[in-house]
């Protein structure tokens, strides 16, 4: 009978291993299971590294790549599964950080502190077509993390944005510089977009209110989330068949 459970257990984990893969962008079954008591979250996407076909093509004081068009992902991105970041303080990056700079021949001020920052506007997003490439700061964008493109805010910097048509609210990290299309003042990751519920529009009326360690900024209208709560699944047949095998002896 052992020897029988064995070879069922061995069959089984075979077919197991040939069973297809998730297709990348997909979160993993740990990261739905959430994390356990203690534990920060983890975001179930895995971290953008950069692409160096991205390098380039990029006149100093003008835009990357104009004559190509952005784009969304193909995936349907589960935004309730990526933690938003905490607001810490974090020292000045090297790079994006002067005082002025000038892109299409207009001058921006970078300020000296964020504190007390509000402002309404215009929000829109940066997809595939920056997935990978450098950032004004020189970290890598992930359009499946929680961050965002400012041409005031030090980076890096925290910020709450809140969608004005309908009170959902995400809190982002700024590492990039724009959007320098006029009357645009905050370009949002895909995810941030997502969260927000601007994706569709590709663009949306939003706040932007500036956060420092310690705040907390004004509690966000409750959002519509639509993502079902994930349950622990059933213990399976071969988790059966596992738990019949002996102990081995020590």
């Amino acid at each position: 009978m052992i020897r029988l459970l064995a070879a069922i257990l061995v069959l089984g984990l075979a077919a197991c291993s040939s069973a297809p893969r998730k297709p990348d962008g997909s979160p993993t079954a740990d990261a739905r299971a959430g994390a356990g008591a203690g534990e920060a979250r983890r975001s179930p996407y895995p971290p953008a590294q950069e692409d160096p076909s991205k390098r380039g093509d990029y006149t100093a004081g003008g835009l990357y790549a104009p004559h190509i068009a952005d784009t969304a992902p193909d995936i349907d991105i589960q935004v309730d599964l990526i933690p938003e970041p905490e607001v810490v303080a974090e020292p000045r990056s090297r790079y994006g950080n002067r005082p002025v700079y000038t892109v299409l021949g207009k001058d921006y001020k970078v300020l000296d502190d964020p504190t007390g920052f509000v402002e309404q506007g215009i929000a829109s997003y940066y997809g595939t077509k920056f997935h990978g490439r450098r950032t004004s700061n020189m970290e890598v964008y992930d359009m499946y993390a929680f961050t965002a493109a400012h041409k005031h805010l030090p980076l890096p910097s925290f910020a709450r944005v809140t969608n004005l048509d309908n009170g959902r609210s995400v809190v982002v990290r700024v590492n990039d510089r724009g959007p320098f299309h006029e009357g645009r003042v905050i370009d949002l990751s895909y995810a941030a977009a997502v969260k927000l519920g601007i994706h569709p529009r590709g663009t949306g009326r939003v706040e932007v209110r500036a956060l420092v360690p310690d705040d907390l900024g004004p509690t966000p209208a409750p959002a519509d989330t639509r993502v079902a709560a994930v349950q622990a699944a059933p213990d399976s047949p071969m988790d059966g068949l596992v738990a019949a095998l002996p102990v081995a002896a020590t």
